[in-house]
């Protein structure tokens, strides 16, 4: 979005003016992180995931690339390599463990960022496209993933390639020869670990990409915030640089201090111990467990238990456990409900906090959990509820529900019903009025 008030790039030196008038990288910097993009002044700290998933990104590729030189793709000896390198190459076993538990707090992160969204009705119009390419990046993240986690070839995850690969033999006619395709053979082996290491290496470059659509397509209508109601005058906004600079810094040391607890003092915490056993294919382990981060949808996959008519139960689960990833994607068109945030909106509120928020909390449990009773029960409800919380109760509350009466502005918001502090009705937008600005600085805001 342009704002007229933004301040315009001035170089600060004749380099830098050299520069930027032959490629002007300063003023995209500038433009899209710095003073010259205005954000609204009332963001909350679940404004800070963002780049939060940005440093995890670039974390996982920096490891990613230093473990690759070390790695060999091939099924005699990947796991060796693997060790090899925690026990005798220099900081090796930092590279190692910062990569695998880097992931966990990729998807951590992403899965407050997306819950923020769902809340704070981040997916609504103008900022769809922003929602979408949000949605392909978390394909793309579960995808490298699940290729990332066959790479040490242990136990856990031979048998994990070879159930989920397994999932396409459920699609019919082409389901067989397209499982055979993304193996390379009938089994996973050596060209199937080829595969999944080239990919692996490749796809997050790819999510690098979308992420650069994914923060354009936000420049354009500008950053959503907790009231929902668009920016409407200059104070409405503080620039990005300092104060929110300053904000993400605090959170970005945050999450150092505990991503340095885990990776010091709890590396393993988060590993299944079969994957520290070789593969073996003559040895099926007791209980066959993803990540977990792909537990809520592994649930719903195995929440099928009985055929329906010529429909697979294994059909059915492959349909639903893909198909909740992408009921997503209509959530623009599935919430027609006129106001944002569910701060003002008291009926979706509740579905939100006692219905969608304990759904997923039992379908991470039940994903871990043997596949056996009470588990399965509990899945099967859970998914129940999963579904009909996109494809029912949002577009029934959407229409039904009343809203609360929303600010007029994002300053009214945060200083109070105060005319010298807000634009009213009747006024132009560059019309504002700044009187808040000697005694209400922008920053006590934000």
């Amino acid at each position: 979005m342009s704002f007229p008030w933004a301040k315009e790039y001035q170089p600060a030196s004749p380099l830098t003016k050299w520069v930027d008038e032959r490629l002007p990288l300063p003023r995209l910097i500038y433009n899209a992180l710095g003073a010259g993009y205005p954000v609204p002044r009332n963001l909350n700290y679940f404004w800070n995931f963002g780049i939060l998933a940005g440093l995890c990104l670039v974390l996982q590729i920096v490891t990613g690339v230093v473990m690759a030189m070390h790695y060999a793709a091939n099924t005699a000896v990947a796991f060796d390599t693997v060790e090899m390198t925690v026990r005798d190459v220099n900081w090796g076993w930092m590279m190692r463990y910062a990569h695998a538990n880097g992931a966990s707090a990729f998807f951590v992160v992403i899965y407050l960022h997306i819950f923020r969204g769902f809340y704070y009705g981040s997916y609504k119009a103008p900022r769809e496209m922003v929602w979408l390419l949000g949605v392909v990046i978390f394909l793309l993240m579960m995808a490298t993933a699940f290729m990332g986690y066959v790479l040490p070839w242990g136990q856990m995850s031979f048998w994990g390639a070879k159930v989920i690969t397994g999932l396409f033999g459920a699609i019919p006619f082409v389901g067989e020869p397209l499982q055979q395709w993304l193996l390379g053979g009938f089994a996973p082996d050596n060209a199937a670990l080829n595969r999944f290491f080239s990919l692996h290496y490749l796809l997050p470059f790819v999510i690098a990409g979308v992420v650069i659509l994914h923060i354009w397509a936000l420049h354009i209508p500008g950053s959503s915030n907790p009231t929902g109601v668009e920016v409407k005058t200059e104070s409405d906004t503080v620039p990005f640089y300092p104060y929110f600079v300053a904000k993400d810094g605090w959170a970005v040391g945050l999450f150092a201090v505990l991503f340095s607890i885990m990776l010091f003092y709890f590396p393993n915490q988060l590993g299944h111990p079969d994957n520290y056993i070789p593969a073996n294919p003559m040895s099926t382990p007791a209980h066959i467990v993803p990540e977990w981060y792909f537990w809520p949808f592994y649930a719903i996959l195995r929440a099928f238990t009985s055929d329906f008519f010529f429909i697979s139960a294994k059909l059915m689960g492959v349909m639903a456990m893909f198909g909740a990833i992408l009921v997503w994607f209509f959530l623009p068109w599935l919430d027609k409900s006129p106001v944002r945030s569910s701060n003002y909106r008291p009926l979706y509120r509740k579905f939100f906090w006692f219905g969608l928020v304990p759904t997923m909390l039992v379908l991470f449990y039940c994903g871990g959990a043997p596949a056996a009773e009470p588990y399965v029960m509990l899945s099967q409800l859970a998914a129940l509820y999963y579904f009909a919380h996109f494809l029912i109760v949002i577009p029934i509350v959407s229409a039904i529900e009343k809203p609360l009466p929303l600010p007029y502005s994002i300053t009214e918001s945060v200083l109070g019903n105060d005319e010298g502090a807000q634009l009213r009705p009747g006024h132009g937008a560059t019309e504002a009025v700044h009187a808040d600005a000697a005694v209400n600085p922008p920053l006590q805001g934000a």
